[in-house]
């Protein structure tokens, strides 16, 4: 104990820096749990969380017999499975193609245009879209209009929901997500590339097999972490992108605790609903973990 003092002591100021995200941690991410009692009890705002009496598994019971129950597991899943099988090969694509890029102010001009969309708000983001995709005015509308296609109503057809809220959303990201590829394969030994450069080796057998072992146990954990987020869809987006026409595919758990808990002022019922998908998020981070290091050796823990 005295030599962890001691230790603590001479490295004074790294606990100092990293204080003020621990109490960070603390007070927003750990205290507010305490609110997760309000989906065991029928809350009452005059009589606070305390004094609001027992519930017991009411408002779970409420939601496994809803009938928007069904539809917003699938909507959820399906949204985000279709997000991560679009959204999670093409940054680490995107990463292998920069990093066989040897023109310096190409390689950059590439990156700047694909980081940047990153930056763009999701209600500008959303505005954007919603003015390409107008019917009559927008202007992927005027071209399909102008090579004989009929008008359409992208935001109102249910059935593009999904794929304009996925491929939206892979054009937004794709290069900020590639960073992290990008700063991985700036790690390869260069010794590596000057052997297969030695034996003949191509371009693509040089990618085959240096840079995608390289980026393994990265890409592994990423996965991961999306994985364990499958239940997670954002709130923000998909709300902005809804209408009454698309609604039967675009909502989602977390707009659904939206509308209920602060719209229709039932704090009980959202919480349960929010616990409950915090729990299979956590069930799902745990089983895939586990699958990741009995398969490849590469996990979180």
């Amino acid at each position: 104990m005295a030599q962890a003092w001691i230790k603590a002591k001479r490295s004074w100021e790294l606990y100092l820096l990293v204080l003020l995200p621990v109490l960070y941690l603390i007070i927003f991410q750990y205290i507010p749990m305490f609110g997760v009692v309000i989906a065991f009890k029928d809350f009452n705002v005059v009589k606070g969380i305390l004094g609001s009496p027992w519930a017991g598994f009411k408002h779970f019971h409420e939601l496994f017999r809803s009938p928007n129950f069904p539809l917003l597991i699938k909507n959820t899943l399906l949204i985000s499975l279709y997000s991560l099988l679009a959204g999670f090969p093409i940054p680490i694509l995107l990463a292998l193609a920069l990093n066989e890029i040897r023109t310096g102010f190409f390689k950059r001009s590439v990156q700047m245009i694909t980081y940047a969309p990153h930056f763009v708000s999701t209600v500008v983001m959303v505005s954007i879209i919603i003015l390409m995709l107008s019917p009559h005015v927008g202007v992927v509308d005027r071209v399909l209009t102008f090579f004989g296609w009929s008008s359409t109503n992208f935001m109102g057809e249910p059935k593009l929901f999904k794929s304009i809220y996925v491929w939206s959303g892979v054009w937004q990201e794709m290069g900020y997500a590639s960073i992290i590829y990008i700063a991985a394969l700036a790690g390869v030994d260069p010794s590596l590339y000057e052997a297969a450069r030695m034996d003949g080796a191509s371009r693509f057998k040089k990618i085959l097999h240096i840079d995608l072992p390289s980026l393994v146990p990265i890409a592994v954990t990423m996965l991961i972490l999306s994985l364990g987020s499958v239940m997670a869809v954002g709130f923000e987006k998909i709300y902005l992108m809804q209408n009454p026409l698309n609604l039967s595919t675009s909502e989602v758990i977390s707009t659904y605790v939206y509308k209920v808990g602060l719209v229709g002022a039932n704090f009980s019922f959202s919480s349960a609903v929010g616990l409950f998908n915090s729990v299979i998020n956590l069930a799902l981070l745990v089983a895939v973990n586990a699958v990741a290091r009995r398969v490849s050796d590469n996990s979180l823990w």
